[in-house]
């Protein structure tokens, strides 16, 4: 397994490279907040979904969800990670208008989940390891609105409160590509776990990602000596929720940091934003280090000790992983590790796939889920669990394939009928007439017509036999595409000698 490759960005004055890490903030799949029975969910009207504890009333007390703490450990599991038996929570102290307690109850020092480890795969098969630092849970403030009113902003509660997963990674990507690939990768774990659905069109999942530049062989005596000193300063670059999004913010601050460097200025620590429009990140404040926080226990929670019985319960409820499930493709159904790669990137199709493929042709029926169908599913904007197509009928087509009722060709006619709602394959194969010939006395007859109005063809085989396929193809102009092409080319081989 290879480590992350570094992109060198070529400057005035000599090569960069890129160093990244990246905090994502994971919403917790659960029916209320972290610390309050108040719902979440999208699409409630502004302030519908605040309690008390939400809006920061005087003497409302936290209280623990615990299905939030057991989202927790089973992601950290998920990530290979320590599981810290005890953990507690911190304030976190800032001051926003759409944080009405003054201060975010966090983790600071003693986090719930440890290092941990993500195994990440490029498009062309290569792998990399990014080490993962912590995972914490923390409450999400609310959301300001500011195009309710051209004179004034408003402040919606209905996220405050809200259980989020900070899972922070060592700096240990080196290119966009391999950020972008990363989070990829965290969200599929997520969404097999059920720890979160991994929307990031609606921010429920979203990362900020921390960008600096060093020379070559910089990024290599920081690995040996633990010394960030060596790398150059960092820039957060905050909410980043789509993975074009995050490539294109780390491209554009990259050369913006080089282009100060070598003017010969200095990199500001800064939290930036993303411009998705402009494609530039802009700043947005200083970068607060940690004291600036005023991290604090948070007196109204005590510390949170966990049963070691009740983790080994949450680790054998585990569900079967995308890793695993990878290498259970490639061993029960002999696909390439490239196939088993683009199945189980979502646990929907890997589901679609294995209901499809159940005693059919394991190779064939990856082809029609991750090709055809898959172009129709994303030139239509739906969702494979919402496909029109049902596995069943994938496994229908499938199967007249390898039965050589219809050719691979009639197939692809086939399935459009069938996209567009005329019947199952069988019902569209009968009503349409496509069964393949296979009567070898028929195609017999056409060959023979065929080799004697052709004899410089057919002499031209036997001493060039790929020209062979000028009479498949005139056989198969001949039966409107139906005869069987193996039958053909069987005939046809006996008949020229070959």
């Amino acid at each position: 397994m290879s480590e992350a490759n570094p992109k060198l960005i070529q400057g005035r004055t000599g090569p960069w490279e890129i160093v990244l890490g990246l905090e994502v903030h994971a919403q917790v799949a659960s029916n209320a907040k972290l610390f309050s029975g108040a719902a979440v969910g999208a699409g409630a009207a502004p302030n519908t979904q605040v309690s008390l504890v939400d809006a920061a009333m005087p003497g409302m007390l936290p209280v623990i969800n615990r299905h939030c703490v057991e989202q927790a450990v089973k992601t950290g599991l998920g990530l290979k990670a320590q599981i810290n038996a005890w953990s507690r929570f911190d304030r976190k102290n800032y001051f926003f208008p759409d944080l009405p307690q003054g201060y975010q109850i966090s983790q600071f020092k003693d986090p719930i989940v440890g290092e941990g480890e993500v195994i990440v795969e490029r498009d062309d098969g290569s792998a990399f390891t990014v080490r993962i630092e912590r995972l914490h849970l923390e409450q999400d403030a609310g959301k300001m609105l500011h195009d309710q009113d051209p004179n004034a902003s408003f402040v919606d509660l209905n996220r405050a409160g809200t259980a989020l997963m900070e899972i922070v990674s060592k700096p240990d990507m080196r290119s966009p590509e391999d950020a972008a690939a990363y989070v990829k990768k965290l969200r599929t774990i997520l969404v097999y776990l059920g720890t979160c659905d991994g929307d990031m069109e609606k921010g429920n999942l979203r990362a900020d990602v921390n960008v600096s530049v060093c020379r070559p062989g910089d990024y290599e005596k920081f690995r040996e000596s633990g010394d960030f000193g060596v790398l150059g300063t960092r820039c957060e670059i905050k909410n980043v929720n789509s993975f074009r999004f995050i490539q294109q913010a780390i491209e554009y601050e990259a050369r913006r940091q080089i282009e100060i460097l070598e003017d010969g200025g200095k990199i500001d620590q800064e939290t930036r934003l993303f411009d998705t429009v402009k494609g530039e990140t802009r700043s947005m404040r200083s970068k607060e280090d940690a004291h600036e926080y005023r991290y604090f226990p948070d007196p109204d929670l005590l510390p949170l000790e966990l049963d070691p019985a009740w983790i080994k319960r949450i680790e054998a409820g585990l569900p079967e992983l995308p890793d695993a499930k990878k290498v259970r493709f490639q061993a029960q159904y002999g696909l390439s590790a490239y196939d088993a790669g683009v199945l189980i990137a979502e646990q929907a199709k890997a589901d679609f796939y294995e209901a499809a493929a159940k005693g059919r042709d394991a190779k064939l029926t990856a082809n029609w889920v991750t090709n055809d169908l898959a172009a129709r599913l994303t030139a239509g904007g739906i969702e494979i669990e919402n496909s029109p197509i049902f596995p069943a009928a994938i496994a229908e087509l499938v199967q007249l394939i390898e039965e050589g009722v219809i050719s691979s060709k009639i197939a692809k006619d086939v399935f459009e009928r069938m996209w567009a709602g005329e019947g199952s394959a069988g019902e569209i194969v009968e009503k349409q007439g496509l069964k393949q010939v296979s009567d070898t006395g028929a195609l017999e007859a056409i060959i023979d017509k065929l080799i004697a109005a052709n004899p410089g063809q057919a002499g031209a085989v036997k001493e060039k036999p790929q020209a062979i396929g000028w009479f498949v193809g005139q056989v198969m102009k001949e039966t409107a595409g139906k005869a069987n092409p193996g039958v053909i080319n069987g005939l046809l081989r006996a008949k020229l000698g070959l």
